[in-house]
């Protein structure tokens, strides 16, 4: 089974937080979506452990596609208390589609570029 996908622009990327003494990692990347009706969707995906390096080339305003993976947990307070129930998205990869990140990118390359780059090519013909 693949893993669900979901594309945005980057609205808010945190800091790399710190938990417990074993040193756990997060890193939470906020996507924008505007789906036309005037409703703005805006979806948390949870970097976590090295994976939180890897966000250090987004930047604001970044289209992305991210894989990710749901992951849940149960929460009592006590035996008394009723339980909760916390869900998250675990982002496993991403691709830029466009924006101002490195050559990863996804975007074309610009054509002024790929003519530069063929006029030092030293081709006998």
């Amino acid at each position: 089974m693949s893993d669900a996908a979901v594309k945005g622009t980057i609205h808010l990327i945190e800091e790399t937080k710190t938990y417990g003494q074993k040193g756990f990692r997060k890193r939470l990347v906020v996507l924008e979506q505007n789906k036309g009706s005037g409703f703005t969707n805006y979806i948390p995906v949870e970097f976590l452990k090295d994976a939180c390096d890897s966000v250090d080339d987004l930047h604001l305003g970044d289209e992305i596609e991210v894989s990710y993976r749901l992951s849940g947990r149960r929460w009592q307070r006590d035996e008394s208390s009723d339980p909760k129930y916390f869900l998250s998205a675990e982002a496993m990869s991403f691709r830029v589609i466009t924006g101002s990140s490195s050559d990863s990118s996804g975007a074309p390359p610009d054509i002024d570029d790929v003519l530069a780059e063929a006029a030092d090519d030293d081709v006998p013909f």
